[in-house]
């Protein structure tokens, strides 16, 4: 049969019960039909279309109801067998090929300030407090791009499949042309490029020789649920920073660019996060009071918190959960609709008796984590989880889930916070809480060494020199 023909059947297939909400039971045949499409096209010297095919290889491989709107994910389970059947596409194997650079970044300059770009595309979420340290630093002379802003640069940033088609071309397309127009006069400023998100705009930005100038990339984790990393010439990269040494562990699995000579230097770098602020007088009601901050994923699992509250509620009903945040959307997949239906269900009676309490959004997340005492995290994966961090530090007893995506590997919730902070079990988490809340002393010492740890460990004052290491020198 025509392999475009085969491929398209397969997809629409495997597409209609991603509509659904569920994992298709044939994707290997659907993801494997694009490919073969794709080589046959890429043998065949027909670049566009042979990029087509492959993107929605990739697409589908890396949907998000596969991995992101679901508690679990083929790549908790087994990344590198997930990942093997792209690499037996020689298309696939073409895009992935490292490149490298003609010259080596250049020293930072003794004479000067040193230039660094940093750049991203909308998310600026987890970059505020870097780019006031260096804003203000007398060694440092900044820019920012917000490649989002600006619509040449949007277009070429999330351009997926004429980034494919460049590569598959050897770099004889028409968008390689657009990104150095674009990037080149950036690129000729700066002596160092920090991307944050390894996601399109890092794809984009490697499709070109940087020449001598340093390339840094951070990835939090999100992006190793998605294709963007499979997309991004590594070679070309100098530092790739991770949030946590479980993410970094997954990712190396995945990429196998990353596992190579020409893999960039990989650092650990906690999110910056002023800490310091947090620690706020809490009254003794609080030691009673749940908080779960951010709700909006499936994968932040909510209704497991809600089984921690009904277990601890069978001791003694004056437990509360405070929910901070907003609820997911349910327009983001039939995945995502499903899951919150459920937590509705769950959370109306609760609600009704005052049992738990939504405090929606807010700006300021340290006035809200004065009325909690008990910080959980309910995720089935994180990278470094901000808002645990942020309730530790404000003084709440952490409650740590061992994140499923990781429980048991080398890395993982277990390594990256205190012995004692991480259950295995709603029961255990119950139990700790029990435990722990028994008395107001036991409790308010309790939040006191979480919250020594949690400044003493994650705060920017600590952290923000590991940042002055990585880009300073």
């Amino acid at each position: 049969p025509d392999p475009a023909l085969k491929a398209q059947l397969l997809h629409e297939s495997a597409m209609t019960e991603v509509s659904k909400g569920i994992s298709p039971r044939d994707l290997g045949k659907a993801v494997d039909g694009h490919l073969a499409h794709a080589d046959e096209q890429f043998a065949k010297g027909q670049y566009a279309p042979a990029s087509v095919a492959l993107y929605r290889a990739l697409s589908l491989h890396f949907h998000r109801v596969l991995h992101i709107d679901q508690l679990s994910s083929p790549l908790a389970k087994d990344a590198e067998g997930f990942v093997a059947p792209l690499q037996k596409s020689p298309a696939y194997r073409a895009v992935a090929r490292p490149h490298g650079r003609k010259t080596p970044p250049k020293s930072s300059p003794s004479d000067r300030p040193l230039r660094l770009l940093v750049t991203t595309s909308t998310n600026a979420n987890f970059l505020q407090h870097i780019l006031a340290r260096y804003e203000d630093h007398p060694g440092v002379e900044l820019r920012f791009l917000d490649l989002a802003a600006h619509k040449p640069f949007k277009k070429i940033a999330w351009a997926a499949p004429q980034m494919l088609e460049d590569r598959l071309s050897g770099g004889a397309s028409e968008y390689q042309d657009d990104v150095e127009r674009l990037m080149r006069p950036h690129l000729d400023w700066a002596d160092t490029v920090f991307v944050d998100w390894s996601v399109g705009p890092a794809a984009m930005l490697t499709t070109i020789d940087p020449g001598d100038t340093r390339i840094v990339v951070r990835l939090h984790s999100y992006e190793a649920f998605t294709r963007w990393p499979h997309m991004t010439d590594f070679s070309r990269v100098d530092d790739l920073v991770f949030v946590a040494p479980h993410v970094k562990d997954l990712v190396t699995s995945l990429v196998p660019q990353l596992r190579e000579a020409s893999a960039p230097r990989m650092h650990i770098l906690d999110n910056a996060m002023e800490l310091e602020g947090f620690r706020r007088p809490k009254s003794a009601d609080a030691r009673f009071n749940l908080g779960l901050v951010g709700i909006s994923q499936v994968a932040k699992d909510p209704r497991w918190a809600v089984d921690v509250l009904n277990r601890v509620r069978e001791q003694d009903d004056r437990y509360r959960l405070l929910l901070v945040g907003n609820e997911m959307n349910p327009k983001t997949s039939k995945a995502t609709a499903d899951y919150l239906t459920q937590l509705r269900r769950e959370l109306k009676p609760l609600e009704e008796s005052g049992a738990v309490v939504r405090l929606g959004a807010t700006d300021d997340v340290p006035a809200a984590l004065t009325d909690i005492g008990v910080i959980l995290s309910s995720s089935v994966r994180e990278g470094c989880h901000v808002g645990l961090m942020e309730g530790a530090a404000s003084a709440a007893v952490p409650v740590v889930r061992d994140w499923p995506f990781y429980a048991g590997k080398p890395h993982s919730a277990r390594t990256l916070y205190p012995e004692g902070w991480v259950v295995d079990s709603p029961e255990e988490a119950a139990q700790r809480i029990l435990d722990v809340t028994a008395t107001e002393e036991s409790w308010r010492e309790a939040c006191e060494q979480a919250s020594a740890h949690a400044v003493g460990t994650w705060d920017w004052s600590v952290v923000q020199k590991r940042f002055d290491d990585l880009f300073l020198g």
